[in-house]
Parts: structure tokens; C-alpha cells; sequence
């Protein structure tokens, strides 16, 4: 445990050494990033959203439904979304947390998320369609055994409202959809 207390430390070091390396050379910093267009993707899913979590238990089985509560907070200067969900799932307290930047080496949204039915980190990749307004991408990670799972996710975004789904491939082998979110942003 100690270790993650000394990370941001380590890099604040790492960065401070690297701007005494670049002002001895006699050379400028490079400026700081600002947020741009893709930026803004990240900025339209800031505040509070209330949730409604459909689960499917398996195919031809009705979903469970739960609700919940996501609070999301654009940091670092506008470059990411921390996002912190809380709710009730199968009669157990939930909670979960995430982290999403843009990734302009991948031109690429990337993400991870971490709760407390997981056991550990799953990390996500995906894609923007401006024209559908939905983002489409992977998420890998333990499911609650520990076991690593892959599911397909896609957030339609509808203004104040916007709806996940996520799908994982079946005992038949064929994709199904395993879970629904829908998103509505308090007033």
C-alpha cells in the first residue's frame, strides 16, 4: 500500500527533473495541454446523473433492475472525467469509480473503472461517431469470480439523457446483451 502513496510524488519529481533538464538546456517548456474539440465529448457527461441498471442474467431470463447515482467531475484543467457511481445492486451497497481522457496518440477515448464487485482494474478503448452521438468501444476486465471478460459497450448520448449497453458473447457463441444503463441528468 505504501508504494501508491509515493506515485504521485515520484512523478512530480520525474517532471520538476525534466523541466530543470529542459531550462539548463537553454530550451522553453512546451506549453501545457488545453482541452480541444475531442474534449468535449468528456465535458458533456459532467454532473449528476440518476441511473436505471438493467441486468441480464442470461438469455431469455428477465432483467433485474436497479438505480443508482453517477456524479461526474471534469479534471486535470478539462483533460479527463472522474466519474464516481453509487447505488444498490442485488440488495448490496455499489460503488464505483472512473477515470476517461482522450488519448491523442490512439485518437482514441480510454478509460479505466475499477467497483466494488470487481476484483481489480477493467480498461476501456473506443470511438466517436458525431453523427449517431454515440461512442462505441471495449471494456476488458475481472467480472466477480476474477475471471477476464470482454464486453462490447455502446452510450448513445440524447442530450440530458443518454443510455449504455453492453454486450459479451454468449453460450451460443453469438453477441448478447448482458446489461443497460440509462442515464438521466438531474436538474
Amino acid at each position: 500500500m505504501r508504494l501508491f502513496r509515493f506515485v504521485p510524488l515520484t512523478a512530480i519529481v520525474v517532471a520538476l527533473g525534466a523541466a530543470a533538464t529542459v531550462h539548463a538546456a537553454g530550451q522553453q517548456m512546451p506549453p501545457t495541454p488545453k482541452p480541444g474539440p475531442e474534449h468535449e465529448i468528456l465535458k458533456a457527461d459532467a454532473g449528476t446523473w440518476d441511473a436505471v441498471i438493467e441486468l441480464v442474467p442470461a438469455p431469455g431470463v428477465p432483467p433485474m433492475t436497479f438505480k443508482g447515482v453517477e456524479v461526474n467531475t471534469l479534471g486535470c484543467g478539462g483533460l479527463c472525467l472522474v466519474s464516481e457511481f453509487k447505488g444498490d445492486l442485488m440488495g448490496q451497497p455499489f460503488e464505483g469509480r472512473g477515470l476517461f481522457v482522450w488519448d491523442p496518440a490512439k485518437k482514441r477515448y480510454v478509460g479505466s473503472w475499477t467497483d466494488s464487485m470487481s476484483l481489480g482494474l477493467a480498461t476501456m478503448e473506443g470511438t466517436w461517431d458525431p453523427a449517431a452521438k454515440t461512442l462505441t468501444g471495449w471494456m476488458e476486465g475481472p467480472d466477480p469470480s476474477g475471471q477476464r471478460v470482454k464486453q462490447k459497450t455502446v452510450t448513445e448520448s440524447r442530450g440530458n439523457t443518454r443510455v449504455m449497453k453492453a454486450f459479451a458473447t454468449g453460450p451460443d457463441g453469438k453477441e448478447m446483451q448482458t446489461m443497460s444503463i440509462t442515464y438521466t441528468r438531474r436538474k
